[in-house]
């Protein structure tokens, strides 16, 4: 790892990466899928059944810890502060991106 707290895969070359993004007012929205008490931070694949992007975090699900951790994983990835928006609960996530569709996108392509 170069210094990097975590790890970024390729997205799955089966299914566009643009499948989990939606332009909204104020950014974009990203659905994921939450993967907590992992051995390491990682974002993954898009998981083709559920159409959302696999980020798999260190946390526990409890009092919070793993959407925090969720928080900072991706913002570190966008380089931007991101807002978890739908799914607070659960671990399927809608997180809000600051950035146009086409930044996103580059940013999840390239990483």
């Amino acid at each position: 790892m170069d210094g990097n707290l975590f790890t970024v895969h390729q997205p799955s070359r089966r299914m566009d990466v643009s499948e989990v993004l939606r332009a909204v007012k104020g950014g974009v929205e990203v659905d994921i899928m939450v993967t907590p008490n992992a051995k390491r931070p990682q974002v993954g694949e898009v998981d083709e059944w559920r159409k959302r992007l696999v980020v798999k975090v260190q946390a526990l699900p409890t009092d919070g810890r793993a959407n925090r951790a969720v928080v900072e994983l991706l913002s570190e990835l966008f380089g931007v502060r991101v807002e978890i928006v739908r799914g607070h609960t659960d671990r399927q996530k809608t997180v809000l991106v600051p950035l146009d569709l086409e930044s996103a996108r580059t940013q999840l392509e390239g990483a």
